[in-house]
Order: structure tokens, then sequence, then C-alpha cells
């Protein structure tokens, strides 16, 4: 609707996307429903995986789509308005950072892992359905969790620019990936590891086109 975006607009779009983001489902949610707070049972974790090893499944689906649809909601108020992808970014980076970093928790938080994936499948759907596609395979292959999440995050900034998304939503994309695999705390061989998947996976997937010679052009 408005095509003018300037300093302050980014300025309101990291703060709407941080307060939304800094809603914590989970601690709210559990208390609701199972009168606890949830940050005193198993890991101490507010999100998804350690609501569902306490309190069942009911609980931590609506957590997931809590958690996930507070990103979505910053940045398609912000995208409706203002259509301009590096402030979607802006605010999706505002949202994941109040996720991880609450303001109604003393700037702590949770691990950002449902969040980045509400906001992977409104910004970018198709590389949301790809990196899930990762992820489970990857979960069925090995039984670990931690590696089928950071081998999707760390897939899913190729996966956007090789699917042609704005450069803003690479660049986010890339950010994300940080997010999602320093705090999974995985061991440094995982990320070495993913990291290697990825240089293999542009080299023989996406290799370099050929020139077009006469040969190739079936001229010769």
């Amino acid at each position: 609707m408005f095509n003018e975006v300037g300093i302050l607009h980014f300025l309101l779009g990291f703060v709407l996307g941080h307060v939304c983001g800094s809603v914590p489902s989970g601690l709210w949610l559990v208390q609701a429903f199972h009168g606890i707070d949830i940050r005193n049972y198993g890991s101490k974790n507010i999100g998804t995986t350690n609501v569902f090893r306490i309190v069942g499944p009911k609980t931590a689906v609506l957590v997931l789509i809590a958690d996930a649809f507070k990103g979505i909601l910053a940045v398609g108020i912000m995208s409706y308005f203002f259509h301009n992808p590096l402030l979607d970014v802006v605010t999706a980076l505002g949202a994941l950072l109040g996720h991880n970093y609450s303001l109604f928790l003393g700037f702590k938080g949770g691990k950002g892992v449902a969040t980045a994936l509400g906001l992977l499948i409104f910004m970018m759907p198709k590389v949301a359905v790809a990196s899930f596609g990762i992820w489970l395979v990857c979960v069925l292959l090995t039984r670990y969790v931690s590696l089928g999440s950071i081998m999707a995050a760390i897939f899913t900034p190729p996966l956007a620019w090789y699917l042609g998304y704005p450069s803003a939503y690479v660049i986010f994309s890339v950010v994300a990936a940080f997010f999602v695999v320093t705090l999974l705390e995985t061991v440094a061989f995982l990320v070495v590891f993913a990291f290697f998947v990825v240089v293999c996976f542009l080299v023989v997937v996406l290799p370099a086109e050929e020139p077009e010679t006469e040969e190739n052009l079936g001229l010769a």
C-alpha cells in the first residue's frame, strides 16, 4: 500500500517483530492448561520439544502453532502495508530475536526453531517444503532431531538462492540458519559435516552451465 520505506519503518518493523516474537507461548499455554511452569521441568526450555515431553502432544501442537504464527503475524502486517523484502527481513529478525531473548522473560527464551519455521513457510514456502523433506529424511535415517534440524537449516540458504527468492530473503535464511545451528548446541563436527554436504550439493547438483559452443548448439 505504501511504497516509501525509511529508517523509521525498519525500526517499527524490528520492534513489532521483537514484541510479537517475545510472547512466551510455551510458558503461558502450559500454565493455562496444566498449571505448571514448564521452565522447572525437563530441559527447562519453553519450546515445543520440552512441552511434548512433559505434558504431551496436544499442548505441544498448540505451542508449535503459536510460536510459528507470532513471526508470521509481524511480517504479515509489515508486508501488507509496505511490500518491501528488506523490511520483511528486518521484521523477521526482530521476531527471531524476540523469541530467543523475550521481553517478558528477562531477555531469555527458546531456541527459535518453530518461529523460524513459521517465517520460512510464510516468506519462502517452496524452501520450507524442501527443508522439511530434508529434516524428515535425516530424522528417519539417524533418529536425531538435532541433526535433522541442522541439516535443514544449512540447506535453506542455497535452496532460497536456487529457487530465485529476493536477495534479502536469502540473507535472512543464512542468519536464521545460524540461529538454529548455534542455539541447538550441536557439537562442532556436525556443523562441519553439514557444511561439507552443502559444498557437495553446490558442486554436484548445481554445476556451472557450459558455455554455448557450436558443438553444444548442434551446429558442428
